[in-house]
């Protein structure tokens, strides 16, 4: 009986060994602290980095946004600045403008009296 307890006793102690050996090693705790510094919390942790990428990210799309509205924009500036008829009807249309002999009739349609079908 007492050889089948040392038996079950051994193993453990040579777990027990590699432990000491390996795991409670100084540099192996050394290096698993400095890991986890780096990854949590240095200023360029691993989390920061990745917060900024998506930032990044999100900008770089506002940019390509921008960008096309940029060029809509351009292509209608420049179609209402060459040909008079274009300017003469946005202004009647967003501005109200009218020729001397003109009349402006402006409707308002009242949205409670529609129907939802």
């Amino acid at each position: 009986m007492a050889n089948k307890l040392i038996k079950e006793i051994q193993p453990k102690s040579e777990v027990v060994k590699l432990l000491q050996k390996y795991i409670l090693n100084r540099y192996f705790i050394t290096i698993c602290l400095f890991l986890v510094w780096m990854i949590f919390f240095d200023k360029t942790s691993f989390l920061v980095i990745n917060e900024l990428n998506g930032e990044i990210h999100k900008y770089e799309e506002q940019l390509q946004y921008y960008k096309t509205e940029y060029e809509k924009n351009d292509t209608f500036y420049k179609k209402l600045m060459n040909n008079k008829s274009e300017k003469e009807k946005y202004a009647r249309e967003n501005y109200f403008m009218k020729k001397p002999d003109e009349e402006i009739f402006i409707l308002v349609v009242d949205s409670t009296h529609i129907s939802k079908k």
